[in-house]
């Protein structure tokens, strides 16, 4: 089992940093090149804008789902400090519960794929539902990579399932 959630988390890791250096790398080529053409010619590439607009989604889907597979987002661990034994099944419950959530993101953006299939950039004369679909394989992939957590926080490998260890501040009297 650890091999397959090894395997996937690696697969999640290798296409969120593929995705994630691609269109760093696009937009500041596109944005740098029309920049330089200002300057030299006092002309701009007219869609130069519109597609860095596109990959901007990407991007930060990208680095959301690398994030929560590295637990290096934002995350409130006073209270699970404070549980004790349990704890552990209380966090692998909450992420059973916010894999379900962002499930339920993807399915409730369903809709929203289909309608913006028909709205298209002025430019580049892309659908509004690469957008979404960015929105919707983000979502897939955050749920992926919370549940492939619960194993390690069922096993307790780390002090807190979602966050770097948090050393409680000792000493301080009110």
């Amino acid at each position: 089992m650890n091999t397959f959630i090894d395997l996937v988390q690696r697969a999640v890791g290798l296409s969120c940093r593929t995705v994630l250096y691609v269109t760093l790398t696009v937009t500041f080529l596109i944005l740098s090149i029309n920049v330089g053409l200002r300057y030299a010619m006092g002309s701009s590439l007219s869609w130069a804008s519109e597609l860095p607009e596109l990959l901007f989604p990407w991007i930060i889907m990208s680095g959301v789902v690398l994030a929560t597979q590295h637990r290096s987002h934002i995350a409130v661990v006073i209270i699970t400090q404070k549980l004790g034994a349990s704890r552990r099944w209380i966090l692998a419950a909450g992420a059973v519960v916010v894999a379900a959530l962002y499930l339920g993101l993807c399915v409730a953006a369903w809709p929203l794929l289909e309608i913006s299939a028909d709205e298209f950039t002025p430019i580049l004369q892309v659908p509004g539902s690469v957008t979404v679909a960015c929105l919707m394989a983000g979502f897939a992939l955050l749920a992926i990579v919370t549940l492939c957590h619960i194993p390690s926080i069922l096993r307790d490998e780390q002090h807190d399932a979602f966050s770097a260890e948090v050393e409680p501040v000792v000493g301080v009297s009110s």
